[in-house]
Protein backbone atom coordinates (compact mmCIF):
# COMPACT_ATOMS: atom_id res chain seq x y z
CA UNK A 1 0.00 0.00 0.00
CA UNK A 2 2.78 2.46 0.69
CA UNK A 3 4.63 1.48 -2.19
CA UNK A 4 1.45 2.15 -4.57
CA UNK A 5 0.71 5.34 -2.61
CA UNK A 6 4.59 6.43 -3.10
CA UNK A 7 3.99 5.47 -7.20
CA UNK A 8 0.96 7.52 -7.26
CA UNK A 9 2.72 10.45 -5.70
CA UNK A 10 5.24 10.28 -8.32
CA UNK A 11 2.95 10.35 -10.53
CA UNK A 12 1.18 13.00 -9.82
CA UNK A 13 4.68 15.15 -9.46
CA UNK A 14 5.68 14.04 -13.01
CA UNK A 15 2.51 15.30 -13.74
CA UNK A 16 3.11 18.64 -12.06
CA UNK A 17 6.22 19.09 -13.84
CA UNK A 18 5.30 17.69 -17.40
CA UNK A 19 2.19 19.45 -17.99
CA UNK A 20 3.50 23.62 -17.93
CA UNK A 21 6.37 21.83 -19.96
CA UNK A 22 3.99 20.32 -22.72
CA UNK A 23 1.81 23.34 -22.56
CA UNK A 24 4.72 25.19 -23.26
CA UNK A 25 6.26 23.17 -25.94
CA UNK A 26 2.66 23.46 -27.87
CA UNK A 27 2.43 27.25 -27.78
CA UNK A 28 2.64 28.71 -31.46
CA UNK A 29 5.80 31.05 -31.98
CA UNK A 30 4.13 34.28 -32.89
CA UNK A 31 5.93 36.19 -36.27
CA UNK A 32 4.89 39.81 -36.46
CA UNK A 33 4.71 41.58 -40.13
CA UNK A 34 4.15 44.69 -41.47
CA UNK A 35 3.27 45.47 -45.05
CA UNK A 36 1.12 48.22 -46.69
CA UNK A 37 -0.75 45.14 -48.59
CA UNK A 38 -4.71 45.54 -48.30
CA UNK A 39 -6.64 42.61 -48.03
CA UNK A 40 -6.99 42.00 -51.89
CA UNK A 41 -3.24 41.65 -51.90
CA UNK A 42 -0.99 39.50 -51.03
CA UNK A 43 0.59 39.35 -47.46
CA UNK A 44 -2.68 39.23 -45.32
CA UNK A 45 -3.95 36.58 -47.77
CA UNK A 46 -0.86 34.53 -47.76
CA UNK A 47 -0.53 35.05 -43.39
CA UNK A 48 -4.27 33.37 -43.54
CA UNK A 49 -3.24 30.60 -45.51
CA UNK A 50 -0.09 29.97 -43.76
CA UNK A 51 -1.83 30.21 -40.55
CA UNK A 52 -4.26 27.67 -41.32
CA UNK A 53 -1.29 25.79 -41.78
CA UNK A 54 -0.65 24.92 -38.35
CA UNK A 55 3.30 24.87 -38.73
CA UNK A 56 3.74 25.93 -34.78
CA UNK A 57 4.15 29.32 -36.03
CA UNK A 58 1.23 31.77 -35.31
CA UNK A 59 1.90 35.62 -38.16
CA UNK A 60 -0.06 38.52 -37.05
CA UNK A 61 -0.41 41.24 -39.70
CA UNK A 62 0.10 44.68 -38.92
CA UNK A 63 -1.07 47.27 -42.26
CA UNK A 64 1.30 50.10 -42.42
CA UNK A 65 0.82 53.60 -44.65
CA UNK A 66 2.91 54.34 -47.52
CA UNK A 67 4.43 57.63 -46.30
CA UNK A 68 5.25 55.85 -42.67
CA UNK A 69 7.15 53.35 -44.03
CA UNK A 70 10.56 54.42 -43.12
CA UNK A 71 9.89 56.60 -40.84
CA UNK A 72 7.51 54.03 -38.16
CA UNK A 73 10.10 51.15 -38.76
CA UNK A 74 13.35 52.75 -37.86
CA UNK A 75 11.44 54.07 -35.02
CA UNK A 76 10.35 50.65 -34.36
CA UNK A 77 14.09 49.08 -34.89
CA UNK A 78 15.46 51.64 -32.75
CA UNK A 79 13.03 51.20 -29.87
CA UNK A 80 13.34 47.35 -29.88
CA UNK A 81 9.59 47.44 -30.92
CA UNK A 82 10.53 46.04 -34.72
CA UNK A 83 7.96 43.48 -36.20
CA UNK A 84 10.07 40.12 -36.91
CA UNK A 85 9.41 40.57 -40.99
CA UNK A 86 8.77 43.64 -42.96
CA UNK A 87 8.07 44.70 -46.53
CA UNK A 88 9.78 47.77 -47.92
CA UNK A 89 10.05 49.63 -50.76
CA UNK A 90 12.78 48.26 -53.12
CA UNK A 91 15.10 52.01 -53.16
CA UNK A 92 15.00 51.74 -49.42
CA UNK A 93 16.32 48.66 -48.91
CA UNK A 94 19.92 49.77 -48.80
CA UNK A 95 19.09 52.15 -45.91
CA UNK A 96 17.94 49.69 -43.47
CA UNK A 97 20.46 47.12 -44.42
CA UNK A 98 23.88 48.79 -44.43
CA UNK A 99 22.63 50.53 -40.49
CA UNK A 100 22.44 46.07 -39.99
CA UNK A 101 19.01 46.80 -39.20
CA UNK A 102 17.91 43.83 -41.22
CA UNK A 103 18.93 40.21 -40.73
CA UNK A 104 21.63 38.42 -42.86
CA UNK A 105 19.91 35.83 -44.86
CA UNK A 106 22.76 34.70 -46.82
CA UNK A 107 23.17 31.39 -45.32
CA UNK A 108 19.66 30.64 -44.87
CA UNK A 109 18.77 31.38 -48.54
CA UNK A 110 22.11 29.08 -49.66
CA UNK A 111 20.67 26.09 -46.98
CA UNK A 112 17.14 26.54 -48.64
CA UNK A 113 15.20 24.32 -51.19
CA UNK A 114 12.76 27.09 -51.69
CA UNK A 115 14.76 30.49 -52.29
CA UNK A 116 16.97 30.57 -55.47
CA UNK A 117 19.03 33.38 -55.76
CA UNK A 118 19.34 32.83 -59.39
CA UNK A 119 15.74 32.84 -60.12
CA UNK A 120 15.24 36.00 -59.55
CA UNK A 121 15.69 39.04 -62.41
CA UNK A 122 19.00 40.79 -61.62
CA UNK A 123 17.17 44.22 -60.29
CA UNK A 124 15.30 42.87 -58.00
CA UNK A 125 17.80 40.65 -56.70
CA UNK A 126 20.60 43.33 -56.48
CA UNK A 127 17.86 45.76 -54.40
CA UNK A 128 18.34 43.17 -51.54
CA UNK A 129 22.22 42.73 -52.07
CA UNK A 130 24.24 45.18 -49.68
CA UNK A 131 28.17 44.82 -49.69
CA UNK A 132 27.84 41.41 -50.96
CA UNK A 133 25.21 40.13 -48.82
CA UNK A 134 21.61 38.82 -48.80
CA UNK A 135 19.43 40.71 -47.05
CA UNK A 136 15.95 40.01 -48.28
CA UNK A 137 14.00 38.41 -50.95
CA UNK A 138 12.26 40.34 -53.28
CA UNK A 139 8.35 40.37 -53.04
CA UNK A 140 7.16 41.09 -56.43
CA UNK A 141 8.37 43.64 -59.15
CA UNK A 142 6.30 46.41 -61.33
CA UNK A 143 6.76 48.77 -63.54
CA UNK A 144 4.61 51.56 -65.21
CA UNK A 145 2.88 52.36 -68.55
CA UNK A 146 0.34 54.14 -70.66
CA UNK A 147 -3.18 53.24 -70.41
CA UNK A 148 -5.63 55.15 -72.71
CA UNK A 149 -8.93 55.35 -73.32
CA UNK A 150 -9.94 53.88 -77.09
CA UNK A 151 -13.74 54.89 -76.93
CA UNK A 152 -12.10 58.62 -76.08
CA UNK A 153 -9.68 58.30 -79.33
CA UNK A 154 -12.56 57.03 -81.21
CA UNK A 155 -14.36 60.45 -80.19
CA UNK A 156 -12.19 62.84 -80.61
CA UNK A 157 -10.63 61.39 -83.73
CA UNK A 158 -7.67 59.94 -82.97
CA UNK A 159 -5.92 56.25 -84.16
CA UNK A 160 -7.17 54.12 -81.43
CA UNK A 161 -4.09 51.60 -82.47
CA UNK A 162 -2.28 54.48 -82.20
CA UNK A 163 -1.20 55.72 -78.86
CA UNK A 164 1.63 58.31 -78.22
CA UNK A 165 4.61 57.05 -78.76
CA UNK A 166 6.86 59.90 -77.88
CA UNK A 167 6.14 63.02 -75.08
CA UNK A 168 5.10 66.01 -77.61
CA UNK A 169 2.38 63.49 -78.91
CA UNK A 170 1.75 62.93 -75.60
CA UNK A 171 0.56 66.36 -74.81
CA UNK A 172 -0.62 66.68 -78.34
CA UNK A 173 -3.45 64.17 -77.45
CA UNK A 174 -4.04 64.93 -74.17
CA UNK A 175 -4.85 68.44 -75.48
CA UNK A 176 -7.36 67.06 -77.90
CA UNK A 177 -8.91 64.69 -75.29
CA UNK A 178 -8.78 66.77 -72.43
CA UNK A 179 -13.18 67.78 -71.98
CA UNK A 180 -13.75 70.14 -69.55
CA UNK A 181 -17.91 70.50 -69.66
CA UNK A 182 -17.60 66.44 -69.40
CA UNK A 183 -15.21 66.56 -66.60
CA UNK A 184 -12.81 65.01 -68.54
CA UNK A 185 -8.64 65.63 -68.27
CA UNK A 186 -6.56 64.85 -70.99
CA UNK A 187 -3.94 62.62 -68.43
CA UNK A 188 -3.97 60.71 -64.98
CA UNK A 189 -0.45 60.54 -63.14
CA UNK A 190 0.94 60.69 -59.70
CA UNK A 191 3.44 63.73 -58.78
CA UNK A 192 2.95 63.47 -55.51
CA UNK A 193 5.75 64.27 -52.55
CA UNK A 194 6.23 61.04 -51.88
CA UNK A 195 7.94 58.24 -52.93
CA UNK A 196 5.40 57.78 -56.15
CA UNK A 197 5.81 60.79 -57.00
CA UNK A 198 10.12 60.11 -57.91
CA UNK A 199 8.77 56.70 -59.31
CA UNK A 200 6.77 58.31 -61.68
CA UNK A 201 9.27 60.68 -62.81
CA UNK A 202 12.40 59.22 -62.84
CA UNK A 203 11.82 57.18 -65.95
CA UNK A 204 11.45 60.76 -67.77
CA UNK A 205 14.58 61.94 -66.05
CA UNK A 206 16.39 58.56 -67.54
CA UNK A 207 15.23 58.35 -70.69
CA UNK A 208 16.69 61.94 -71.37
CA UNK A 209 20.12 61.59 -70.59
CA UNK A 210 19.80 62.14 -66.58
CA UNK A 211 19.09 60.24 -63.57
CA UNK A 212 19.09 60.90 -59.56
CA UNK A 213 23.06 62.01 -59.92
CA UNK A 214 22.35 63.72 -62.30
CA UNK A 215 19.50 65.29 -62.16
CA UNK A 216 19.65 68.77 -64.30
CA UNK A 217 20.77 67.40 -67.17
CA UNK A 218 19.58 69.43 -69.81
CA UNK A 219 17.22 66.92 -71.13
CA UNK A 220 15.58 66.56 -67.64
CA UNK A 221 14.67 70.05 -67.55
CA UNK A 222 12.73 69.59 -71.08
CA UNK A 223 10.82 66.66 -68.92
CA UNK A 224 9.73 68.77 -65.82
CA UNK A 225 8.75 71.64 -68.09
CA UNK A 226 6.09 69.29 -70.02
CA UNK A 227 4.86 68.29 -66.60
CA UNK A 228 4.41 71.84 -65.78
CA UNK A 229 2.82 72.70 -68.96
CA UNK A 230 0.32 69.63 -68.54
CA UNK A 231 -0.43 70.89 -65.33
CA UNK A 232 -0.74 74.81 -65.91
CA UNK A 233 -2.92 73.63 -68.68
CA UNK A 234 -5.47 71.31 -66.58
CA UNK A 235 -4.60 68.72 -68.90
CA UNK A 236 -4.49 66.96 -65.89
CA UNK A 237 -6.32 67.85 -62.59
CA UNK A 238 -4.63 70.06 -60.20
CA UNK A 239 -4.47 67.60 -57.04
CA UNK A 240 -2.07 65.17 -59.22
CA UNK A 241 0.53 67.04 -56.83
CA UNK A 242 -1.63 65.01 -54.21
CA UNK A 243 -2.91 62.41 -55.25
CA UNK A 244 -0.91 58.96 -55.35
CA UNK A 245 -1.06 56.60 -58.27
CA UNK A 246 -3.90 54.31 -57.39
CA UNK A 247 -6.67 57.54 -56.83
CA UNK A 248 -5.04 58.92 -59.95
CA UNK A 249 -5.83 55.54 -61.84
CA UNK A 250 -9.38 55.43 -60.20
CA UNK A 251 -10.11 58.85 -62.06
CA UNK A 252 -9.19 57.40 -65.52
CA UNK A 253 -10.98 53.86 -64.50
CA UNK A 254 -14.01 56.36 -64.04
CA UNK A 255 -13.84 58.01 -67.31
CA UNK A 256 -12.53 61.30 -66.17
CA UNK A 257 -9.43 61.06 -67.54
CA UNK A 258 -8.38 59.78 -71.23
CA UNK A 259 -5.03 58.76 -70.13
CA UNK A 260 -3.44 57.21 -67.12
CA UNK A 261 0.35 56.72 -66.45
CA UNK A 262 0.40 53.59 -63.80
CA UNK A 263 1.66 49.54 -62.95
CA UNK A 264 0.46 46.03 -63.65
CA UNK A 265 -1.25 46.18 -60.05
CA UNK A 266 -4.20 47.93 -61.64
CA UNK A 267 -5.38 45.07 -64.28
CA UNK A 268 -7.68 43.20 -62.06
CA UNK A 269 -9.50 46.98 -61.24
CA UNK A 270 -9.38 47.88 -64.80
CA UNK A 271 -11.31 44.81 -65.37
CA UNK A 272 -13.71 45.37 -62.86
CA UNK A 273 -14.12 49.13 -63.12
CA UNK A 274 -13.65 50.14 -66.85
CA UNK A 275 -16.54 50.55 -68.85
CA UNK A 276 -15.14 51.44 -71.52
CA UNK A 277 -12.77 49.81 -74.04
CA UNK A 278 -8.78 50.24 -72.98
CA UNK A 279 -5.14 49.79 -74.11
CA UNK A 280 -2.17 50.19 -72.54
CA UNK A 281 1.06 51.31 -74.64
CA UNK A 282 4.96 51.42 -73.53
CA UNK A 283 5.91 55.01 -72.00
CA UNK A 284 6.40 57.69 -75.06
CA UNK A 285 9.95 58.59 -75.28
CA UNK A 286 10.98 62.38 -75.61
CA UNK A 287 11.67 61.41 -79.81
CA UNK A 288 11.91 58.35 -81.69
CA UNK A 289 14.32 56.11 -81.23
CA UNK A 290 15.53 57.63 -77.93
CA UNK A 291 16.61 54.92 -75.27
CA UNK A 292 13.63 53.96 -73.36
CA UNK A 293 13.46 53.90 -69.55
CA UNK A 294 10.45 53.02 -66.97
CA UNK A 295 10.70 52.87 -62.88
CA UNK A 296 11.43 49.20 -61.10
CA UNK A 297 8.81 48.87 -58.80
CA UNK A 298 7.48 47.30 -55.60
CA UNK A 299 8.58 45.58 -52.22
CA UNK A 300 10.68 43.29 -50.67
CA UNK A 301 10.72 41.09 -47.39
CA UNK A 302 13.01 41.50 -44.93
CA UNK A 303 13.56 39.87 -41.61
CA UNK A 304 14.59 42.66 -38.44
CA UNK A 305 17.80 41.92 -36.86
CA UNK A 306 16.44 42.32 -33.96
CA UNK A 307 14.20 39.43 -34.80
CA UNK A 308 13.98 36.61 -31.13
CA UNK A 309 12.87 34.11 -34.27
CA UNK A 310 15.03 34.15 -37.31
CA UNK A 311 14.24 30.47 -37.92
CA UNK A 312 10.46 30.53 -38.38
CA UNK A 313 10.42 33.99 -39.35
CA UNK A 314 12.65 32.49 -42.57
CA UNK A 315 10.17 29.50 -42.95
CA UNK A 316 7.60 32.19 -43.30
CA UNK A 317 8.98 34.04 -45.87
CA UNK A 318 10.43 30.70 -47.41
CA UNK A 319 6.20 29.94 -47.72
CA UNK A 320 5.44 33.55 -49.29
CA UNK A 321 8.15 32.68 -52.10
CA UNK A 322 6.31 29.05 -52.54
CA UNK A 323 3.81 30.99 -53.70
CA UNK A 324 5.53 33.31 -56.13
CA UNK A 325 2.90 31.73 -58.69
CA UNK A 326 0.11 32.59 -57.03
CA UNK A 327 1.31 36.34 -57.37
CA UNK A 328 -0.25 37.51 -60.71
CA UNK A 329 -3.21 35.23 -60.75
CA UNK A 330 -4.34 35.96 -57.84
CA UNK A 331 -3.19 39.21 -56.56
CA UNK A 332 -2.70 41.32 -60.30
CA UNK A 333 0.96 41.67 -58.95
CA UNK A 334 3.86 40.38 -61.43
CA UNK A 335 6.50 38.17 -59.23
CA UNK A 336 10.48 39.20 -59.25
CA UNK A 337 11.58 35.63 -60.59
CA UNK A 338 12.22 34.87 -64.09
CA UNK A 339 11.63 31.38 -63.88
CA UNK A 340 8.00 31.88 -63.50
CA UNK A 341 6.11 31.95 -66.85
CA UNK A 342 2.66 34.35 -66.64
CA UNK A 343 -0.30 32.33 -67.99
CA UNK A 344 -2.64 33.76 -70.26
CA UNK A 345 -5.66 34.77 -68.32
CA UNK A 346 -8.48 34.34 -70.96
CA UNK A 347 -9.28 37.66 -71.50
CA UNK A 348 -8.04 39.64 -74.14
CA UNK A 349 -8.04 43.65 -73.19
CA UNK A 350 -5.67 41.96 -69.63
CA UNK A 351 -3.49 39.63 -71.81
CA UNK A 352 -2.44 42.01 -74.42
CA UNK A 353 -1.65 44.60 -71.35
CA UNK A 354 0.35 42.18 -69.73
CA UNK A 355 2.74 41.70 -72.51
CA UNK A 356 3.18 45.69 -72.48
CA UNK A 357 4.04 45.31 -69.11
CA UNK A 358 6.43 42.62 -69.67
CA UNK A 359 7.86 44.44 -72.58
CA UNK A 360 8.30 47.57 -70.16
CA UNK A 361 10.22 45.81 -68.27
CA UNK A 362 13.06 45.06 -69.84
CA UNK A 363 13.75 48.77 -69.75
CA UNK A 364 13.09 49.34 -65.70
CA UNK A 365 15.70 50.80 -64.10
CA UNK A 366 16.06 50.93 -60.35
CA UNK A 367 16.24 53.63 -57.92
CA UNK A 368 19.26 53.50 -56.48
CA UNK A 369 20.17 51.39 -54.63
CA UNK A 370 21.73 53.73 -52.08
CA UNK A 371 21.58 54.04 -48.51
CA UNK A 372 20.50 57.77 -48.57
CA UNK A 373 17.65 57.23 -50.91
CA UNK A 374 14.98 58.43 -48.74
CA UNK A 375 17.15 61.69 -48.98
CA UNK A 376 17.87 61.64 -52.36
CA UNK A 377 14.25 61.19 -53.66
CA UNK A 378 13.26 63.94 -51.17
CA UNK A 379 15.11 66.20 -53.30
CA UNK A 380 13.89 65.00 -56.42
CA UNK A 381 10.05 65.43 -54.88
CA UNK A 382 10.81 68.65 -53.68
CA UNK A 383 11.58 69.69 -56.48
CA UNK A 384 8.86 68.31 -59.10
CA UNK A 385 6.88 70.25 -56.56
CA UNK A 386 8.54 73.57 -56.59
CA UNK A 387 7.99 73.66 -59.88
CA UNK A 388 4.97 72.68 -60.90
CA UNK A 389 3.41 74.81 -58.14
CA UNK A 390 5.08 78.13 -59.54
CA UNK A 391 7.35 78.83 -56.85
CA UNK A 392 10.36 77.78 -59.26
CA UNK A 393 11.35 77.31 -62.49
CA UNK A 394 12.03 73.78 -63.49
CA UNK A 395 15.81 74.94 -64.18
CA UNK A 396 16.12 76.64 -60.67
CA UNK A 397 14.38 73.50 -58.59
CA UNK A 398 16.32 71.22 -60.45
CA UNK A 399 19.65 72.85 -60.23
CA UNK A 400 18.87 72.90 -56.32
CA UNK A 401 17.73 69.17 -56.08
CA UNK A 402 21.28 68.23 -57.94
CA UNK A 403 22.84 70.35 -54.51
CA UNK A 404 21.04 68.50 -52.31
CA UNK A 405 21.89 65.77 -53.99
CA UNK A 406 25.52 65.75 -54.25
CA UNK A 407 25.75 66.78 -50.46
CA UNK A 408 24.39 63.46 -49.99
CA UNK A 409 26.48 61.24 -52.44
CA UNK A 410 29.31 63.25 -51.11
Amino acid sequence: MRIRRRAMLGVIALASISLPALSAHAEDVTITVWSLDRDVQPAPNLINDFNKLNKGIKVEYRQIQFDDVVSEAMRAYSTGQAPDIIAVDNPEHALFSSRGAFLDLTGMIAASSVVKPENYFPGPLASVTWEGKLYGIPKATNTIALYYNKDMFKAKGLDPEKPPQTWDELVDAARKLTDPAANVYGLAFSAKANEEGTFQFLPWAQMAGGGYDNINAEGVVKALDIWKTIIDEKLASPDSLTRGQWDSTGTFNSGNAAMAISGPWELDRMMQEAKFDWGVALLPVPEIGAERSSAMGDFNWAVFSSTKHPEEAFKVLEYFVSQDERMFKDFGQLPARSDIAIPPAGEPLKDAALQVFLEQLKYAKPRGPHPQWPKISKAIQDAIQAALTGQMSSKDALDQAAEKIKGVLG
